[in-house]
């Protein structure tokens, strides 16, 4: 793995400013830390805003020490603000990507511009609900942003997000869920807001609410989703955006769609990367991403042209095979180019089914079944991987027995594949609610499966998520998946193959009754999105080395047990277990000398013939201490998914030393909705 230069001389001398307060409208203020030229008041310089509910005084502090100095270091301000509610800032936040946070970060945008240290033009930079808020607050056209670099993010809240994937309830609305509600209740730093920190933090943990249970009530494509999805009018955006992403991430597929259909300046940069910023993201190779968003800030922000503008508009990592694993250092590839999206260059192969065969003859008329167990799909890994944590899928022959499974004979000739896998299908469904799995993989000669792809559609959302309806028992119809979008090289001598399931755990949950599926193969087909090499990969200068600001010092004072995962099966009644266990143990961060810690577990159980046993349980236990001051928080929750309701149990307690703040329990129950 590619060692991270560190910077500590840079071309203007830095300052920063610990903590200062912005005020709101209606009088809240939001905590924000500061880095910025010593010079700026002379030499006033444009501010990158990174506007996030993570807590800057210790939750994205590694991160943002190698980030917001490397910018003000080269004529930035770098500026870290604590969402309402949230870290050291005052109020509260009652969910994520609410018009409240919207409106906070304009009135943000718009304090920074009139700073005298600022020269009056801002950018944003985030991944994940950073990269999310970019886009959302950019379709609100404030004037003095003028540019945003969006991570990891997403166009669609509802389908491209962690609540629903093809319609289908995706188990991350429990993990994620969880995770966001132990954020939203953590407690502000004394040593930023003073006495009153008791007081804030009571107003969290009785205001900030369970977010979770929204996503569980919205279960269709409402105004509740469309509201921050800036696929609904593209035209909102206007100003560059560049939007970057990993194919071992979740969210590769918004930066193709935005490349479509945003009219303004855009670029697109996808490399092999988890959930992570390019410079310190696994798998490798790492880029000089931060001195790539020096050239678009220069290019965006200050009027320098740096070539950006006039270079491809998408940059992609084809990646080269590689065996199955859980975790990879770097993934071998290449990097190509395409001038606009749909690349010009970018074909269709097709292959049609036939019982276990793909290939480019005619299909052959045969209708097969499947009625998978629900514990199809353990192979998957998180649908979200990190690439630092061992998440990613491993060897898909193990779900062989699970799937149908169609494959095609060794290739002859090499071919590389950029963007959507599709698979058209004709089926019918004995169940008016089903799920349909859609796997691809790449089959090396010894019989190793990596997968490449997949795609999960809850037929009933068939048509689309606004048209939906439930299937017509033993009706065949005729319809088309758009698999998770990708870059891939296969070789001479391995073989393609596509699994069908009717369940994919725990990506997704299973629908409320076990269906069959009837795939009628004369009908069906495999559509690849073949892209030969072209001359213009040729011209493609290689990044700058990857480099940042010095890390953060701390101090582990005691070793956690690590990262676990695992899958186990009770032999005797059929149940199966899958479960995460992260502990980082406790650290000391010198520079503020707050000692933290946080473990977390993710248990999932079901049995194989019974899709109302699956039942999700998430913990998070983090504390927080300096001296005196010692504060304590353990959130449960748990989903179940019956046959008529999704129920969601929920437990809190939180500790001032050995004084309970709070220790409360909730049950809530909601219909199931065609899922």
């Amino acid at each position: 793995m590619q060692d991270i230069r560190v910077v500590t001389d840079f071309p203007r001398k830095i300052r920063e400013i610990e903590n200062l307060w912005i005020p709101m409208p209606d009088g809240v203020k939001l905590a924000a830390r500061v880095w910025l030229p010593e010079d700026a008041e002379a030499d006033p310089v444009p501010a990158i805003l990174e506007y996030l509910p993570y807590r800057k005084r210790d939750g994205t502090v590694e991160r943002d020490a190698l980030t917001h100095p490397y910018f003000a270091g080269h004529g930035y301000a770098g500026v870290r603000v604590d969402m309402r509610g949230s870290g050291d800032s005052e109020g509260l936040c009652k969910g994520e990507y609410l018009k409240q946070e919207q409106d906070d970060c304009l009135a943000v945008i718009e304090w920074l511009a009139r700073q005298s240290w600022c020269s009056g033009s801002v950018g944003m930079i985030g991944i994940s609900w950073g990269g999310f808020n970019g886009l959302q607050v950019a379709a609100r056209r404030p004037p003095a942003l003028k540019a945003v670099v969006s991570l990891c993010s997403t166009d669609d809240r509802y389908n491209d997000d962690v609540h629903y994937l093809g319609g289908a309830m995706m188990c991350d609305n429990l993990m994620w869920g969880t995770t966001a509600w132990a954020i939203a209740m953590t407690p502000p730093d004394p040593f930023i807001v003073g006495d009153r920190w008791r007081d804030l933090w009571e107003q969290r943990l009785n205001g900030n609410g369970i977010w979770m249970q929204d996503w569980f009530e919205h279960q269709r494509r409402d105004d509740f989703y469309k509201h921050g999805s800036i696929c609904e009018d593209y035209s909102d955006v206007e100003i560059p955006v560049y939007a970057v992403g990993g194919w071992a991430d979740g969210y590769p597929n918004p930066i193709f769609r935005m490349l479509e259909k945003l009219s303004g300046p855009r670029k697109g940069l996808i490399g092999p990367w988890g959930h992570k910023y390019p410079h310190f993201a696994m798998p490798g190779p790492r880029i000089g991403f931060l001195q790539e968003c020096l050239r678009w800030w220069d290019q965006y922000l200050k009027g320098i042209d740096t070539g950006i503008a006039d270079e491809p508009m998408l940059r992609a990592w084809i990646q080269d095979p590689a065996r199955p694993a859980a975790i990879y250092d770097e993934r071998p590839g290449r990097w190509v180019a395409e001038p606009a999206w749909p690349g010009p260059g970018v074909g269709e192969k097709v292959l049609n089914l036939a019982p276990r065969v793909l290939s480019e003859a005619k299909g052959e008329d045969a209708i097969l079944e499947i009625s998978s167990p629900q514990t199809a799909g353990l192979s998957s890994g998180a649908w979200c991987g990190y690439g630092v944590m061992p998440t990613l899928p491993v060897d898909q022959r193990t779900e062989e027995g699970n799937a149908l499974i169609f494959e095609t004979a060794p290739l002859t000739e090499a071919i590389e594949i950029l963007g959507f896998p599709e698979f058209e299908v004709r089926l019918s469904s004995d169940k008016p609610v089903a799920l349909l799995s859609a796997t691809l993989s790449q089959v090396f000669p010894e019989g190793a499966a990596s997968r490449i792809s997949y795609g999960i559609l809850n037929l009933s959302h068939r048509n689309d998520d606004l048209d939906i309806a439930p299937m017509v028992p033993g009706q065949a119809e005729t319809v088309r998946i758009k698999l998770r979008c990708c870059g891939q090289r296969f070789e001479v001598g391995e073989r393609i193959r596509l699994a069908l399931a009717t369940s994919h755990w725990p990506i997704v949950f299973p629908t409320a009754e076990q269906a069959t599926l009837s795939i009628h193969c004369g009908d069906s087909r495999l559509i690849l999105p073949v892209r030969p090499t072209q001359k213009l990969d040729d011209t493609l200068g290689a990044f700058l080395a990857p480099e940042s600001a010095a890390p953060m010092e701390q101090e582990v004072l005691a070793k956690g047990d690590g990262f676990q995962r695992s899958v186990s099966t009770d032999q005797v009644t059929g149940e199966t277990v899958y479960e995460v266990v992260n502990d980082g143990g406790t650290v000391l961060h010198p520079h503020t000398q707050m000692i933290v810690a946080a473990k977390h577990a993710d248990r999932f159980i079901i049995h194989p013939d019974d899709p109302n046993s699956a039942v999700g349980t998430c913990t998070w236990d983090k504390s927080y201490g300096r001296g005196d001051w010692q504060a304590r928080l353990s959130v449960k929750a748990t989903v179940r998914a019956l046959r008529d309701v999704w129920r969601i149990e929920t437990h809190i307690t939180a500790h001032e030393g050995d004084e309970v703040v709070v220790d409360r329990s909730e049950v809530k129950e909601y219909p199931r909705d065609l899922n």
